[in-house]
């Protein structure tokens, strides 16, 4: 019997995003957020004493900035090293050969699969066979699998493969393949990487990806870490999740239904606040909190939003580690959506034209053509995943309905002053 750990997607010293523009945004734990969550995968690895760790592609997040990121791996490579424990690596789409341009000799327990065609490694020791292949460049859009060798029946066979299978969710397609194409490789294990959410796709053989280690944004929400992977006379007998993420991320909806005083709202909102910092077990929490339901202060919500977002920030700062990285009102008014205006009104031609107009992506760019030039001049690190400049349409659609509600709380309180 012996274990082995499967982790993906490190992205060592990625930023986190979201948080960095609020001043009392923890910082630091911003920072090293990624370099703790690999710290505690070393320690997990040499507490259980596996015997091997696999890294299923995307170690690094692109090209180093300078070579602390490669010297910080080697460090902790070494102390695998020292405790006897190799490590098998393939390069995923975010340090293919062709994305990465410096370089540091690597600790000889630390196994980099070729980019050109698969190889296996064996440890005969242990039965065991692992087969990869490295990226060759960003861009696979090539079947890998394919050339992978058949799975020797008298070993464990393992599979190390960087792949997004037939598509997934937010994520490009590299390394296509489908779940048939893995199952007919005849391998015990399949250790998948890219995909950033943990999914268990097929047992016997398992295939699963781990998801990645620490969120590093809120498209990134819950528990993050790697696989802990027990193995007895050839057969996997336990896969169990373990969290290694130092700050975790959430999105709370707050039902705020038949609040009809500030106190009350607040009081719901609290209550949630708390629910959501003890699901992180003690890790800083970082939260996007969304109002929704039927409420009479729906006006007010929407006509002093700013006023809000601060009152529901005392609250999370008042908890201790928990820190709001957007507050979104999804409320709805009580009684008809517009009570003071005729349909014939300006405000309700007004209220139609946010409706109807249809404010593609790509107008932005040509309403202010100093967009896309300002744009390609910042750090790649101050633009999240969800590009300000091209938002999808789902954000377009919540930037309408913020609008149409917040002129008509303020358009309505000024008809109610007038008369």
């Amino acid at each position: 019997m012996f274990t082995f750990l499967h982790a993906a997607d490190i992205h060592l010293d990625s930023p986190l995003k979201g948080l960095e523009v609020y001043p009392d945004a923890p910082l630091e734990q911003l920072r090293g957020a990624v370099r703790r969550a690999f710290d505690n995968l070393v320690e997990l690895a040499l507490e259980e004493r596996v015997a091997f760790v696999l890294l299923s592609g995307d170690l690094y997040d692109g090209d180093w900035k300078d070579y602390n990121t490669g010297l910080y791996l080697i460090n902790r490579l070494g102390r695998l090293r020292e405790a006897g424990i190799p490590v098998f690596v393939v390069a995923g789409n975010h340090d293919a050969a062709s994305q990465i341009t410096r370089s540091l000799t690597l600790p000889d327990n630390c196994l980099l699969f070729s980019h050109k065609a698969p190889e296996t490694y064996r440890l005969d020791d242990l039965g065991v066979a692992i087969h990869g292949q490295s990226f060759f460049s960003r861009t696979v859009d090539v079947d890998l699998t394919r050339a992978y060798p058949q799975g020797d029946s008298a070993l464990f066979n393992i599979g190390l493969l960087h792949t997004s299978l037939t598509g997934r969710p937010g994520h490009d397609v590299y390394a296509p393949c489908n779940l048939d194409g893995l199952r007919s490789r005849n391998y015990q294990y399949w250790a998948l990487g890219h995909v950033h959410k943990r999914e268990l796709l097929h047992r016997d053989p398992w295939i699963l990806y781990p998801g990645n280690l620490q969120g590093r944004h809120i498209g990134e929400t819950g528990a993050k870490g790697c696989a802990l992977v027990t193995v007895d006379e050839s057969r996997v007998t336990d896969v169990e999740f373990r969290d290694l993420d130092v700050l975790r991320w959430a999105r709370c909806a707050v039902a705020v239904d038949g609040c009809d005083r500030e106190e009350s709202l607040l009081e719901a909102v609290h209550r949630d606040l708390e629910q959501e910092r003890r699901k992180a077990d003690g890790r800083p929490l970082a939260l996007r909190l969304v109002l929704q339901g039927t409420t009479a202060l729906h006006g007010r919500l929407h006509e002093r939003a700013g006023h809000w977002q601060q009152e529901i920030r005392a609250l999370a700062a008042g908890l201790g580690d928990v820190w709001l990285e957007k507050v979104l009102f999804e409320t709805r008014r009580e009684g008809p959506a517009v009570e003071a205006f005729d349909d014939d009104s300006p405000f309700a031609a007004l209220q139609e034209l946010i409706d109807s107009y249809p404010f593609p992506s790509s107008r932005l760019c040509d309403l202010v053509p100093a967009f896309e030039p300002l744009r390609s001049r910042l750090p790649a690190e101050l633009i999240s995943d969800g590009n300000p400049f091209q938002p999808d349409d789902e954000v377009l659609e919540t930037l309408r309905r913020e609008v149409r509600e917040m002129l008509s709380a303020r358009l309505q309180k000024g008809g109610r002053n007038a008369h």
